[in-house]
């Protein structure tokens, strides 16, 4: 991890947004690829081009059950001049030898099953009397359930045009086809590719490991009884399932308490496991602002200038914000805000991207539109302060929910977007366009 030179600013530097995640993405690497099975490896991205080794599918096969025909041998069969076809033998996925079928002779064939040498064509078995001699059949049944076997006659009452109800060899993708880039994220039909081709391991960079803490004595785990002045602990869930939802493996340390020898303690502790570390709370000028106290003097002995630096945005909510590295290797810690809101509005804006910086991503942000703001009145917003609003978003529209307090947690829960409102701008009237960063 390398140390941004904007980060020398004086403490007493308004920092806007944009330079605070400029500070952050200069700073954060992505991870070091490594080889993982394929199922480890789902939520990871790759860092090769794959090549397709062998066509899908390897062969053509059927894509019916049915019977396995030449087309001239039932050229004109209908239901009341059915075509008569001696049955050879069954043709099910997986066999080994194939069946020849000449003129006269069919085989059953199952779903998935090679077409035989001489076949050039698939009637489905609902086309067939199924070798009963009874008229059409709605199924094929099991072979241990089937009297006439895989022997006998079979009545064909349909013709069928060559290649019908046949999946062609190379139809999925040929042999030396691209069929991952690098760059893709490996999600369940990109893991499921991978094993058709016989892919048992790929490279990628690993799913981050985040370390998520609040701190804060008044803090109670939910399931606990409250106490006077006390609150349950919600940021450290928000922040945790939102790291696990930027595609990172999350943990969540339960909450530290306003002392900051043991918020060292559990900082260091944490950091074996920790390709970033998360804290909330503690990160304004209070009395009891323990990651600021416990934090601000911690560097890394054998790199200039790196630790932690405590910061003013230009932003609401989130005006206090802590950024740095911290312990032997180096470790990029985000300290955030503790009020619920303030907290995570500033991971969508700073750690998410980071999340997905070290995950080797190209796009590390949020999708953002431009939408009609419906309000029944005008929005209020500090004047050099770029203010994030929750709100909903459908069809081209904007709606705020609830107001600027950055305590209102209920409201966050029914937001899918934030409002931009830029620095200079103090009051937004119903009806003009803004920025919308969409967060589902």
């Amino acid at each position: 991890m390398s140390t941004a030179a904007t980060r020398t600013a004086g403490p007493d530097r308004l920092w806007t947004v944009d330079e605070h995640l400029e500070d952050i993405l200069a700073t954060v690497r992505p991870l070091e690829p490594i080889e993982l099975q394929l199922l480890d490896a789902q939520g990871c991205v790759l860092v090769e081009d794959i090549t397709v080794p062998v066509s899908l599918p390897p062969f053509d096969n059927s894509s019916m059950d049915g019977y396995a025909v030449r087309v001239t041998d039932v050229a004109g069969a209908s239901e009341e001049f059915p075509a008569v076809l001696t049955v050879i033998g069954d043709v099910a996925a997986g066999q080994a030898e194939p069946l020849h079928v000449g003129p006269g002779e069919t085989a059953r064939i199952m779903t998935g099953a090679p077409l035989p040498p001489g076949a050039e064509a698939v009637v489905p078995v609902e086309w067939t009397d199924g070798g009963l001699g009874g008229g059409p059949v709605t199924g094929m049944r099991a072979r241990s359930q089937s009297p006439e076997g895989a022997g006998g006659h079979v009545h064909v009452y349909r013709s069928a045009e060559a290649r019908a109800h046949v999946r062609a060899k190379g139809s999925d993708v040929k042999a030396g086809d691209r069929a991952l880039d690098a760059g893709t994220v490996l999600g369940p039909p990109q893991i499921a590719l991978l094993a058709a081709i016989g892919r048992g391991t790929v490279r990628v960079r690993p799913r981050p490991r985040v370390v998520v803490m609040s701190t804060g004595s008044e803090l109670v785990q939910p399931d606990e009884q409250l106490g006077d002045g006390q609150i349950y602990d919600s940021n450290s869930f928000a922040l945790t399932a939102a790291a696990r939802d930027a595609g990172a493996i999350a943990y969540r340390v339960g909450a530290v308490a306003d002392d900051a020898e043991t918020l060292r303690d559990t900082i260091e502790d944490q950091l074996v496991r920790a390709d970033l570390m998360v804290t909330t709370g503690g990160v304004s000028v209070g009395a009891y602002d323990v990651v600021k106290e416990a934090l601000s003097s911690v560097g890394d002995e054998d790199e200039e200038g790196a630790g932690i630096d405590f910061r003013k945005l230009a932003m609401q909510p989130g005006k206090p914000q802590g950024f740095g590295s911290i312990g032997p290797d180096h470790i990029p810690l985000l300290a955030l805000p503790g009020n619920p809101v303030s907290s995570y509005v500033s991971f969508e804006l700073f750690v998410r991207p980071a999340i997905r910086a070290l995950m080797g991503l190209d796009d590390v942000h949020r999708p953002t539109t431009r939408a009609t703001l419906t309000t029944d009145k005008a929005l209020t917003s500090p004047k050099g302060r770029r203010q994030f609003l929750r709100g909903t978003y459908a069809d081209g529209e904007v709606t705020p929910v609830g107001g600027a307090g950055s305590h209102l947690v209920a409201a966050l829960a029914l937001a899918d977007a934030l409002i931009v409102v830029p620095e200079d701008v103090e009051s937004v009237e119903p009806g003009t366009e803004v920025e919308v960063v969409l967060l589902g």
